[in-house]
Parts: C-alpha cells; sequence; structure tokens
C-alpha cells in the first residue's frame, strides 16, 4: 500500500482559516477548534512536549503520559544499574509510590498561540543594517514579554518562523514533576536497533509511559512527596478498531524544524560535504564506544543512552544523503529555482526587491563552505568528547565571574555542580581518553591547517611515534 500524506508543517491556530475545510474533504470528523481553542478544551490540551525534545499524549484523568521509547530512553537508563537493568528487562511499576521521579524532566502543554509579527517589527526596516534589525527586535520583543499578561506560573515565549518573516507568541505552563511509570525490555522497546532506525515499516514496541504531577492546585509545581497526579483538562482515547484504507489520519506534536526552502547550493553542501563529515566522526566514535560496552556490563549501561543518541543522528544523515541522491533533489531544486527567478524577472517590483536573491544567496553559501566543514568537524569531534563538555560548564563560571561578579557565579555555582555530578556518574575516564585518542587524530588529519592548533598537530605526532 503507497500513501500520500499533504506535506507541510501547520501551526494549530491556523488550521480553521487555512486547512479546516480540505482535511474534511479528506474525511476529518472534527472541526478545527476541536484541534485548537483557547475558550474550550480540545486536542492542544492532551499534547506535551516532554523535556523540549519529544511529544508526549495525555491518555488518562491522572495525568498519565505515553511517549516513544526512544524519548523515555534517558530516564530508562539513569534508572538503571547492574542490580536493575530496566534498559534490558524494562520497567513497571506496581502502584504510584513505585514511580520513578527524574529530575530535569518536564511536561509543557501550550495554553495559547497569537501571532506578534506587527509588534516585534515596529521600527524595521530594509534600510537599517541587519545588527540594527536585530536590536529593534529584542528590544520589541523584551517590551511584549513586559506587558503580556499571565498567570505566575506560566510562561512566555516569542519564536522567529519562516526565518523571521513571522513572529508567535506562545503561552506555556510546565509541569516539572514527570514519573516513569512504565517501559519495556529494549528487546521490544529497540527491536531492531540500529537497522531499523529511520526505517519503515517498523515492527518496534516504540512505547513509554510517565505520569506528570502537580501541586493540590493542580498547577505546576516542584517535586514533592506530596504532589497529586495532574487532572488534565483533556485525555486522549486509544481506539482498539484499528483503521482501514484511505481512514484520514494526521499527526499532531512538537516536530523539530524543516529545512524545506533551502538554496540547491546549501543542499548540495550538506550532501557531499557537512554530511558526509558528520557520518565518518560519528561512525568513528559509534566503534570505539560499542567496543567498550561490549567487555563491560556496567559501561554498557552507562552509555546506552549516549550511544543511542550518537546513532540517531548518524543514521538520520545517512539516509539524509541516500534519499536526496536518488531522489536527484539538487536538479530539482535548481528547477524549482529557475522558475521562481522566471517568475520574479517577470514582475517589476519583484526583480527590483528579490531579482538577486538568488544569486546572492549561492554566493553566499560558497564562501562559508570551508568555513561551515571547519565548524561541523570541530563541532562534531569536541562534543563526543566528554571531558571538554566538563571543561566547558566550569569555564561557563569563569565568564560568568568575570563578566557580572561574584553574584552570577554564585548563581550559576549550583547548576553547574549539579550538571557536571550528573555527568560524573555516568563517565568513564578509559573510554572517553581512547575517544579522544581517535577523533583528535581524525581532527589533524582531516581538518584543514589553519584550523588545526600546532599544539594539537605535534600532540598525535607525537603521540604516534
Amino acid at each position: 500500500m503507497i500513501a500520500f500524506a499533504d506535506e507541510g508543517m501547520w501551526l494549530p491556530q491556523l488550521l480553521q482559516s487555512l486547512n479546516e475545510k480540505d482535511m474534511k474533504k479528506m474525511g476529518m470528523k472534527i472541526n478545527a477548534s476541536d484541534i485548537y481553542s483557547i475558550s474550550k478544551s480540545s486536542l492542544k490540551d492532551a499534547i506535551v512536549s516532554l523535556g523540549g525534545f519529544c511529544t508526549a499524549e495525555v491518555i488518562s484523568d491522572k495525568g498519565l503520559l505515553l511517549t516513544n521509547h526512544h524519548c523515555g530512553f534517558d530516564a530508562i537508563q539513569n534508572h538503571s544499574s547492574l542490580q536493575n537493568n530496566y534498559i534490558r528487562d524494562g520497567f513497571w511499576s506496581k502502584n504510584r509510590t513505585e514511580e520513578l521521579t527524574n529530575e530535569g524532566l518536564t511536561a509543557t502543554f501550550i495554553i495559547s498561540i497569537e501571532e506578534v509579527t506587527e509588534a516585534v517589527k515596529k521600527d524595521v526596516s530594509s534600510s537599517i543594517t541587519e545588527r540594527e534589525r536585530q536590536s529593534f527586535i529584542d528590544k520589541n520583543i523584551a517590551k511584549i514579554r513586559e506587558t503580556k499578561k499571565k498567570e505566575s506560573y506560566q510562561d512566555i515565549f516569542i519564536r522567529s518562523f519562516f526565518e523571521g518573516n513571522k513572529y508567535y507568541l506562545f503561552i506555556t505552563e510546565t509541569y516539572m514533576d514527570v514519573r516513569l511509570v512504565g517501559a519495556p525490555p529494549s528487546s521490544i522497546g529497540n527491536f531492531g536497533k540500529d537497522t531499523d532506525n529511520w526505517m519503515w515499516p517498523r515492527h518496534t514496541g516504540d512505547f513509554s509511559l510517565f505520569r506528570i504531577y502537580a501541586g493540590k492546585d493542580n498547577k505546576p509545581a516542584p517535586f514533592s512527596k506530596e504532589n497529586v497526579p495532574y487532572i488534565p483538562k483533556r485525555s486522549l482515547n486509544i481506539s482498539l478498531n484499528g483503521v482501514k484504507e484511505g481512514d484520514f489520519t494526521m499527526v499532531f506534536g512538537f516536530p523539530g524544524r524543516t529545512s524545506e526552502y533551502l538554496h540547491s547550493a546549501a543542499v548540495e553542501q550538506i550532501v557531499n560535504i557537512s554530511d558526509p563529515a558528520k557520518i565518518a566522526i560519528r561512525e568513528k566514535a559509534l566503534q570505539v564506544i560499542n567496543t567498550a560496552m561490549r567487555k563491560d556490563e556496567q559501561v554498557k549501561i552507562q552509555y546506552a543512552s549516549k550511544y543511542a543518541g550518537i546513532e540517531n543522528s548518524y543514521k538520520k544523515w545517512m539516509g539524509e544523503v541516500l534519499g536526496l541522491k536518488a531522489k536527484d533533489a539538487v536538479n530539482k531544486k535548481k528547477i524549482y529555482e529557475a522558475e521562481f527567478q522566471k517568475r520574479v524577472l517577470g514582475n517589476t517590483k519583484w526583480s527590483g526587491l528579490y531579482g538577486t536573491v538568488l544569486e546572492d544567496l549561492e554566493s553566499a553559501y560558497k564562501q562559508i563552505e570551508p568555513y561551515a566543514y571547519a565548524r561541523d568537524y570541530f563541532n562534531e569531534i569536541f562534543s563526543k568528547i566528554e571531558l571538554f563538555t566538563i571543561a566547558n560548564q566550569l569555564n561557563s563560571l569563569v565568564n560568568a565571574y568575570e563578566k557580572n561578579g561574584e553574584t552570577a557565579y554564585l548563581n550559576n555555582k549550583e547548576k553547574v555542580k549539579s550538571s557536571v555530578e550528573a555527568l560524573f556518574n555516568e563517565y568513564n575516564a578509559l573510554l572517553d581518553q581512547r575517544l579522544f585518542e581517535v577523533l583528535i587524530e581524525m581532527y589533524v588529519k582531516d581538518q584543514q591547517e589553519k584550523y588545526t592548533s600546532p599544539f594539537v598537530k605535534n600532540l598525535v605526532i607525537n603521540n604516534a611515534n
């Protein structure tokens, strides 16, 4: 069976004006207001951003959350040990007292979304510099945040969309007490492992269960034994009826981002330069970590989540390169751009404003190409060596002190201390040393000379001898 989905990432508050008619023609039986509403409960009230990195769904009137196994994997790993290997064996709480707390894990609900483009772009014109433009925008955003009414337990976020052409204000509520309820063993939750990741159809029981806890007033509250299960405005029912061919389906959640409008030169850069470099680095890192994990069960538990995180993008980028090449994406982009250019030049006003935009973009991408490669290579190499992560966190304390004095240092001290302690709980010095040896050799070999420190280069040469 071949499925064809309508493309795009649609903002829920715009469905009524942009998509509702088409969605109903496709078979949708509910209204756009049932998906997003600020005057009644709607589907948005059952969908949360879990930790800022995944989507989860409320499936009971006691705050039970359903999400992917890989979204809960970090929590599962953090609670695992040689004595209680929840990664391997799974975990199921028999009652609420057995549910496991997860420091730092949050569940965020969107309360409302409001367009604020006009207010954000006040005093912004095409005649000012980019720096001046950003300064105006930053000041306007700060003013909007100050004057926008919200409850004390709510947050305000203002985000740009469509490369700064639109701005939306989000009012959110974030719950800070999210506990692990259950997860299947990895033989089910991560069935197929690296081979099946980013591949379809899938045969994986990719799920885990959490529960949101709130204060006794049902408002967000820090972890406390006195907290109670959150009572949602809306929860989802799980249908056992299944679906049949032609049924309307849709996905509602918190995706990452789309790069649909990238210039062909940028796509070419991704296919031929950026992705291959990052793939090569991660392949080496995965080999080193996998070797250590196979030798030591403790290391296998410690690095299970880190390995999965490195592997996730590694496999994605491999598929990205394969798919873009197979679909001749760069040439298709160029055909699309040629049509765009034709339409622009056929309109006097557009021609004056946008006549050289594609040429300018291509020139810019060519200019930054060597720097983009150097940046990606540096970031990929040094983000895999955890000693540098520790050093960067400690350095942030130094920077805080030098810029804003002792108060700023003390304000950040406990946060950095907690973060470093958490890192050391899952740290193996010998493995990190081996990663450094392998990856720094790659860096010296493949990085451009002008971006390589003579000290580092000599270190690698002397070590090899």
